[in-house]
């Protein structure tokens, strides 16, 4: 008899900086025995684009581009049936950043690029979707006062949010889970890690929300 449910073998995490992303993929990594895949942060533009440097934003960009397609080129989900993937990254998220962050014409040549990259690469078998309001993200990135991270404006903080929420409104690559993280913590409260770490296991079609305290998750249609 075949299976009516098998688990995804390829989850990606996603949400603006600061959301919680690597955490969580750390621990359902972990949980599953999962291959886990970091986002790539030895860009050496990073810094300069941060500090407003001309020119910086493009080559930030494109350096994003070609690490994270080399990786994602490389994980051959297809070819392991037995191989679970979860990563801290879909690649459209690059695509976000390069629109808010590229001049039209900087953005005209990093598109010939994207899409050649963007059609080699396997979709998720689940996206979970990790979101925060803009004065949740903004505590935790003066909490994290991370080095490359200082100099970034609430200004950009909020932009960044909203790109993510308008990507996710008409998401519908791979199955997704919606995740409001302002009330939960998956560091501190076990409970909300537990129940996420079940709702994983069920089955997930079509764009879900992540309710927690028990609570099942809702279906958007």
């Amino acid at each position: 008899m075949a299976k009516l449910f098998e688990p995804p073998r390829y989850i990606a995490i996603e949400g603006p900086i600061r959301v919680g992303k690597s955490t969580l993929a750390k621990v359902v990594a972990e949980t599953l025995h999962a291959q886990r895949i970091t986002e790539p942060e030895d860009n050496k533009f990073l810094r300069p684009f941060y500090e407003g440097e001309r020119g910086a934003a493009f080559q930030a960009q494109m350096a994003f581009l070609i690490k994270r397609y080399e990786q994602l080129r490389s994980l051959e989900v297809a070819s392991n049936p037995n191989k679970v993937v979860v990563a801290d990254y879909i690649f459209e998220k690059d695509k976000i950043f390069a629109s808010l962050n590229l001049e039209d014409v900087e953005l005209e040549v990093y598109d010939r690029y994207y899409k050649l990259f963007h059609d080699q690469l396997p979709a998720p078998d689940l996206v979970i979707y990790l979101q925060a309001s803009p004065e949740v993200l903004k505590k935790r990135l003066k909490k994290k006062n991370a080095p490359n991270e200082v100099k970034i404006s609430e200004d950009y903080i909020e932009a960044v949010n909203q790109a993510y929420e308008h990507f996710f409104f008409h998401y519908s690559a791979s199955d997704l889970l919606i995740v409001n993280t302002s009330d939960i913590d998956f560091v501190e409260r076990s409970d909300d890690l537990q129940a996420l770490l079940r709702r994983v296991s069920e089955p997930i079609r079509g764009t879900q929300y992540f309710l927690p305290l028990g609570q099942d998750a809702a279906n958007a249609g």
